[in-house]
């Protein structure tokens, strides 16, 4: 009896290994921290808003802003908005993006090019950080417009939604692939 046991238990540690094995470890950076008041009949109500990127450096990215009345709140919030809107995205063989794309987000507008390998992200702001936090290693980005991180990290996130692979848009197209 007690060798059955020791069996059971055995397979429920290994099965719980192999579950945390599965999980994507996600990589978080925070972009910005601002404070932020309410005036109320009171007084001045402050608060923290965090914006935060959170990826896994292997296609998947996503940005969440929360606001609590410290910053480890703010901040545990904010990377739980950043999951709840991850997208995953294609990315080449040389770690670069597939085509030109453009992103806009308000007033925002980033234009993003692929880049040979070895060049780096060229890219500024919050734009760098959504493209490093993504994996995107080579590629050349530039943001017009405003400079508000929020919506120039909104807009990089529009921009690589807009990113199709080869096979994509021949099915899109109804082409037969030879």
């Amino acid at each position: 009896m007690s060798t059955d046991l020791k069996e059971v238990n055995k397979i429920k540690k290994n099965s719980a290994r192999r579950s945390n094995v599965n999980k994507p470890k996600f990589v978080e950076r925070l972009i910005k921290v601002s404070r932020v008041s309410k005036v109320t009949k009171g007084g001045k109500k402050l608060s923290f808003r965090v914006i935060v990127v959170i990826g896994d450096e292997n296609g998947q990215v996503g940005v969440g802003v929360a606001k609590a009345d410290d910053v480890v709140n703010a901040f545990k919030k904010a990377k739980t908005d950043g999951k709840k809107n991850i997208i995953k995205i294609p990315i080449t063989k040389s770690l670069s993006i597939p085509h030109n794309v453009v992103g806009n987000f308000g007033a925002c507008k980033i234009i993003m090019r692929p880049s040979i390998e070895g060049s780096g992200v060229i890219a500024g702001g919050a734009v760098r950080t959504v493209l490093e936090v993504a994996g995107i290693k080579n590629v050349i980005a530039k943001q017009l417009g405003s400079n508000n991180l929020l919506n120039n990290a909104r807009a990089s996130i529009s921009a690589l939604k807009n990113l199709t692979t080869k096979s994509q848009v021949s099915k899109k197209r109804n082409l037969n692939s030879n």
